[in-house]
């Protein structure tokens, strides 16, 4: 289980927590979607496209790790190291999404508190950066739905 918890409420940044020790904290971009963590000692960073649709996770040296399709929809998907991972959002509006194989729920990530902005997401058989990766996007478009209703 990896945990997202935000650090302050003055900024965004967020502590990612697996089996109970800190292992990352996403770190928002404050002048487009995405953001930046580390995990062991290997930087990533996370960008969007403009419409904030397709999120591409790169290691230091600019390669593409992982990236998402369809970011935002009800079905989603997220391609890394050979694999694609199936994601759908259980309800309009809901912020839970149920993580699938062969169309079966195997896993989730889901926001445990508006207020707070804590997220928890079981994602199992996924990387660790990867999973980081999942919420990272996660966050960012909770964000953007934020900001857009708020300005």
């Amino acid at each position: 289980m990896l945990t997202a918890e935000k650090k302050s409420m003055w900024r965004g940044q967020y502590r990612m927590v697996a089996d109970g020790r800190e292992v990352a904290v996403w770190d928002p971009s404050w002048w487009r979607t995405g953001g930046d963590f580390e995990v062991d000692g290997r930087a990533f960073a996370v960008r969007s496209n403009a419409w904030g649709s397709r999120f591409r996770m790169l290691d230091q040296a600019g390669g593409e790790v992982a990236h998402v399709e369809r970011a935002g929809r009800k079905n989603w998907s997220v391609h890394a190291g050979g694999r694609v991972y199936e994601f759908r959002r259980t309800s309009l509006w809901g912020n839970q999404q149920e993580l699938l194989s062969a169309g079966i729920k195997v896993g989730s990530l889901r926001r445990t508190s508006a207020w707070s902005g804590e997220v928890e997401a079981d994602l199992p058989g996924m990387p660790l950066p990867v999973q980081i990766f999942v919420v990272g996007v996660q966050i960012a478009l909770w964000q953007a739905s934020q900001a857009a209703a708020g300005g």
